[in-house]
């Protein structure tokens, strides 16, 4: 139990010490217009408050990543902990903050576009294939996983494929209509119903002195997978996740002033970060041990063990709403995940989007091809996705360390974790048998080390030429006017 509070404690410290030192050395500038006015259309780029702002983006990023996923982190023992906290404060945050805030430097720019201008043209195609496919697998994921959750809770009264069509007609909804008719109208609900389900939950272990395991470096899981590089990929919304570069330009896009921005990029990362905890300790202390959890996961999945948890901590009554808390996470994440695809889409072509036929004609085969994909198989999908998320994270903390490099401020705070996440990704494509490349573990490493240090040397390579051009780090707004902010 004090390793779980000494945690939230830390991650809550963390916003306003870490949070604070980012926020000072990106160093926001209040006087200068962001795109909500200076690209205003009423679709897209609309002024929103900081409060709602806040609630939209903990909904966009969230899915069913911190919950879901600190489930099956939890398998590994207590050392989950330790990655949700620190990759939460020096990784997760960062990179949602420097995303967010850069983004809003560039016009509201999507993650292509600001790899091509700060690592390459050649980033922006890798990247729109990265993160099309990442936001495609998300949508389709967040299309299944809440609906086997409403399935269950109906005890199977309404056939799955009917609430797929149910979900599928709403991400059309939100999708296609401006960003203040649907998602900025509903999700203060959603996240009012989202925080305090996972709250009860919180609390409810702490009143009943849950049996949370203490910090171990032991691996406890039953099937001994390795620690490094697996939870790095097991865990990744309340940490570190590349899902979420591609959901910071969204609010990038409603953004009133950019000292709004540690509340909302970084502060709300750090609330993700605190649901997968509370997730992660629950799951390691209701169920008789690992093996017991571990068999729960194998019969019923991650959503399985949401609804027990849910009853067992707040009744039948109180579990529903629970349930109900977990499911808007991915609704609220497919919705925005789909928009976002369009919108990057959009961007790669030049495509303007005040139009609602400009919107069908790139929104419709989207969601066709996700269709396709729901007939894969779940858990296949999730091991594609988890590594193009990563793949993501390590692309987004690049394109802040460039900038920040420019700038001559201290770009270590995006350098440090991108140098190991990058040596994680090759060593977890290296290892993986399913998916990657089947290598021993010890030679992944080997691998990955090499990796990285070709991709860092390249990094400060070009960097130091980037330093002695005239190169444009933000957009230049000089010609707004007119606007109050």
């Amino acid at each position: 139990m004090i390793t779980f509070l000494l945690s939230i404690l830390l991650l809550i410290v963390g916003y306003f010490t870490y949070g604070k030192y980012v926020e000072k050395v990106f160093g926001p500038k209040n006087n200068r217009p962001t795109p909500a006015y200076v690209n205003g259309d009423g679709v897209d780029y609309v002024p929103m408050s900081t409060p709602k702002n806040s609630m939209i983006q903990l909904l966009n990023i969230a899915g069913t990543g911190p919950v879901f996923g600190p489930i099956a982190g939890a398998l590994y023992g207590p050392v989950a902990f330790i990655w949700i906290v620190v990759g939460c404060i020096f990784a997760g945050a960062v990179h949602d903050y420097l995303t967010g805030m850069i983004s809003i430097r560039n016009k509201g720019a999507h993650l292509p576009e600001l790899a091509a201008k700060f690592l390459g043209n050649f980033m922006k195609h890798v990247v729109n294939v990265f993160a099309l496919l990442l936001l495609l697998l998300v949508g389709t994921v967040f299309v299944t996983s809440p609906a086997m959750l409403i399935n269950t809770l109906v005890d199977g009264k309404v056939a799955l494929g009917v609430i797929v069509g149910i979900i599928f007609l709403y991400y059309i909804l939100a999708t296609l209509l401006p960003v203040d008719k649907i998602i900025g109208r509903l999700y203060p609900w959603f996240g009012a119903l989202l925080v305090v389900s996972a709250a009860g939950v919180g609390i409810r272990l702490v009143m009943t002195g849950a049996p949370i395991p203490e910090l171990s470096f032991t691996n406890m899981h039953p099937g001994n997978l390795p620690i490094f590089p697996l939870i790095f990929f097991t865990i990744t919304c309340g940490a570190l996740s590349g899902f979420h570069a591609t959901q910071t330009p969204i609010i990038s896009r409603t953004t009133k002033k950019e000292n709004e921005g540690r509340k909302i990029f970084y502060g709300m990362m750090i609330a993700e970060g605190v649901i997968a905890m509370i997730w992660a300790a629950a799951s390691m202390s209701l169920f008789g041990g690992y093996g017991g959890l571990n068999e729960l996961i194998a019969a019923g999945g991650p959503a399985a063990v949401v609804s027990e948890v849910s009853t067992l901590m707040l009744g039948a009554f109180g579990g529903t709403l629970a349930v109900l808390g977990v499911i808007v996470l991915p609704i609220t994440s497919g919705d925005t995940a789909f928009r976002a695809a369009r919108m990057i889409i959009a961007d790669y072509f030049r495509l303007g989007q005040a139009k609602l036929l400009s919107r069908l004609w790139i929104a419709v085969p989207l969601f066709v091809f996700s269709y396709v994909l729901t007939k894969i198989d779940f858990n296949l999908l999730w091991r594609y996705f988890s590594w193009a998320n990563g793949v993501t994270a390590v692309i987004a903390l690049w394109v802040g360390a460039m900038y920040l490099f420019l700038q001559h401020k201290n770009h270590w705070i995006a350098t440090v974790p991108a140098i190991f996440m990058t040596s994680m990704v090759f060593v977890y494509i290296l290892y993986e048998p399913t998916m990657g490349f089947g290598i021993e573990l010890s030679y992944s490493y080997i691998g990955g080390a090499i990796a990285s240090l070709f991709i860092t040397a390249s990094f400060f390579i070009s960097a130091h030429k980037k330093r002695g051009t005239d190169f444009l780090l933000d957009e230049d707004v000089t010609a707004f006017k007119g606007v109050s902010l």
